[in-house]
């Protein structure tokens, strides 16, 4: 028996939407006045929503989500520091609904990174150098495509480029076999039950 978050993230090869913005904080990522609600589907929906659209609740026809495209996009391209502010989880449920597995930025904020990740979102940090490599890219070609390897924590930029990039070791086995925490936990069962066995009988010597 296993928990199942979302498909295990191996490889992903997809174009991208660029946010450059930097210190986006989780309440520009979902605004509060959309957390009454404990289900993750449906927030994709409200995703940047002050930012998607106007006063009138029409779309901002200059914002990234909005351009041709972007729904075809599974990778986000964010600014500095992104993730900043409350620790809301419905910051990553709003991504991973919209359709992104994967963020790639210079800096995440340490709560929405752990978050992210224990929700099947992958945030990529890319060194300066590399992340300026790859916006400059995207600027030629907006719709390039990108490679995220997972098992080799490797960036295929569209210049054929790789780069290097960290994840949790813990996290990384999550993501790759499809499992949260639970999940984890669940599926070593067996092991937990054989050591239950001979903790109790150690017990019962003394």
């Amino acid at each position: 028996m296993t928990a199942t978050i979302t498909e295990p993230f191996t490889t992903l090869t997809s174009s991208c939407v660029v946010i450059p913005t930097e210190n986006v904080e989780t309440d520009r990522i979902i605004p509060a006045r959309f957390l009454k609600t404990i289900e993750r589907r449906g927030l994709g929906e409200f995703l940047f929503a002050d930012w998607r659209v106007d006063e009138l609740g029409k779309p901002r026809a200059d914002f990234p989500l909005n351009a041709p495209g972007a729904r075809e996009a599974s990778i986000l391209v964010a600014g500095h520091n992104f993730g900043c502010g409350s620790s809301r989880e419905h910051a990553p449920w709003a991504l991973l609904d919209f359709g992104f597995r994967a963020i790639i930025s210079t800096r995440f904020a340490d709560i929405f990174c752990n978050n992210a990740l224990k929700n099947g979102v992958l945030p990529v940090t890319l060194d300066p150098d590399s992340y300026a490599a790859l916006r400059d890219q995207l600027a030629l070609d907006p719709r390039a495509q990108v490679m995220i390897d997972l098992d080799t924590q490797t960036v295929t930029l569209p210049d054929g480029s790789s780069h290097s990039f960290p994840v949790d070791p813990f996290a990384r086995h999550c993501l790759l076999n499809g499992v949260d925490e639970l999940g984890f936990l669940l599926g070593e069962e067996a092991a937990i039950a054989a050591y239950e066995s001979t903790h109790a009988a150690r017990i019962s010597t003394r």
